[in-house]
């Protein structure tokens, strides 16, 4: 089948790229010249592991083809996924649906033949709905239907996650889109891959549903953790007795500085947002975005306990910069409040990450100091904070480390570490929700 993805960030890309890796032709479009430029001589402008093998690979075999020609790419095209994005609107916090509008405007102009024209980015319910008024206002005419696919993409595991997914949830109104779509996602099919058919505004809900309750088993985690530091349990082995009913589960039941990304963040709160709007508010999820923003801060308090009381006139050495790690992503994560609010507060910042840094300047005071290594980053420093477990911060040398060190601290957002290997190197180290003595 000929696919058109219109959109080649995270979501377009990744799912563009393994729907050819299926047998498809996609053609990716963008409105982005350099994007497509870059695209087209095989540069990968996101970071993602195994994508740079997966796109060349289905580019050389001329079954991912890029272009700004969006009216060519839906005019030859069995099925249009719409994969823009919709970010969080200044000022009230819904989602902002400009870009999938203005997509489905010139989606529809573009139409020839029946077409399926698919949401792939998170969007409100209803959105769908939308974007078949819109485009039956543009072309009246027009033999097309609209289906919703949302995506259910982990950051760092993506592929894996389109090709061997945990389900896969369509919503279609009309039995021509859902044939499309089921030879789309035959391969899936043939490994009895759990396929969800339901209708668009419940495929709508359901990806704002399933974020907004990965989001608050995080946030729930990090209160008890709060607890276990007062108490003197051990936030890890509750997470684990609790992790161990199925009913629970153990995933996102790690304490650490809260949650961001590009999807917990956005669509928690346009889930609020969306709620209000129809009279059913979110109590839960409401909470859940407030206590989750003020987490991030609450770790600075933390390293400020760890460091006397003050970061004035220290330096800290920052490990770890995006929100997650195998990922150059930035999009709300935790060091884009931790670090601003050190250098408020008179610290000097000395940050590693190994993808992150590019991202970072961008997006973080131009007064902190990046370095190549974490080693250079610990030079001289008071504190070193993991914010982001890296696996190159996992087996970090601590003799080397003690020896650039100015004071032997280390505040471990993410408990990589334990506090017997810590305390045997000579560190004094705080961790998160677990007992600051040995018991």
């Amino acid at each position: 089948m000929r696919v058109a993805m219109i959109g080649t960030g995270y979501v377009g890309l990744v799912s563009g790229a393994c729907f050819a890796d299926f047998g498809h032709t996609v053609v990716c479009v963008d409105k982005d010249p350099e994007k497509i430029a870059m695209l087209e001589r095989g540069e990968i402008p996101i970071y993602e592991p195994g994508l740079d093998v997966l796109v060349n690979g289905n580019r050389f075999a001329n079954r991912l083809i890029f272009t700004t020609n969006l009216a060519e790419a839906v005019a030859e095209a069995d099925a249009v996924f719409i994969a823009v994005g919709t970010p969080t609107r200044r000022g009230d916090g819904h989602a902002d649906l400009s870009y999938v509008y203005a997509a489905a405007e010139e989606i529809g102009r573009a139409l020839t033949g029946f077409t399926v024209v698919v949401t792939k980015s998170t969007v409100p319910v209803g959105t769908a709905d939308e974007v078949e008024a819109i485009i039956r206002k543009t072309v009246p005419e027009a033999d097309y239907a609209v289906a919703s696919n949302p995506e259910f993409l982990r950051e760092g595991a993506a592929i894996d996650d389109f090709k061997r997914p945990d389900r896969v949830v369509i919503g279609v109104e009309d039995e021509r889109a859902r044939d499309v779509l089921r030879s789309l996602y035959r391969p899936l099919f043939l490994n009895e891959t759990p396929i969800v058919f339901t209708n668009r505004r419940t495929a709508e809900l359901t990806k704002y549903a399933a974020n907004a309750f990965l989001a608050t088993k995080i946030t729930f985690i990090n209160e008890i953790a709060d607890i276990c530091e007062k108490t003197g349990a051990n936030v890890q082995d509750v997470a684990r007795g609790i992790g161990l009913d199925k009913r629970i589960g153990s995933k996102f039941l790690h304490a650490g500085p809260g949650y961001g990304g590009s999807c917990f963040p956005k669509d928690t709160l346009a889930l609020v947002r969306t709620a209000e709007q129809h009279g059913a508010p979110t109590r839960i999820v409401e909470s859940v975005v407030s206590v989750n923003e003020a987490r991030k801060l609450r770790m600075v308090e933390k390293i400020e306990e760890a460091c006397g009381g003050s970061v004035k006139d220290k330096t800290i050495a920052v490990f770890g910069l995006t929100f997650k790690p195998e990922t150059d992503d930035m999009r709300d994560a935790p060091s884009l409040a931790i670090v601003p609010e050190l250098l408020r507060k008179g610290a000097t910042v000395r940050a590693h990450d190994p993808q992150g840094i590019e991202e970072a300047k961008r997006l973080l005071p131009d007064t902190v100091l990046y370095t190549e290594t974490p080693y250079e980053a610990a030079q001289d420093a008071d504190a070193a904070v993991i914010v982001t477990e890296w696996n190159q911060y996992r087996a970090l040398d601590f003799g080397h480390l003690s020896k650039l060190m100015k004071q032997r601290i280390l505040i471990d957002l993410r408990n990589i570490y334990s506090r017997t290997e810590m305390e045997d190197s000579g560190f004094a180290y705080y961790s998160v929700g677990r007992p600051r003595t040995l018991r």
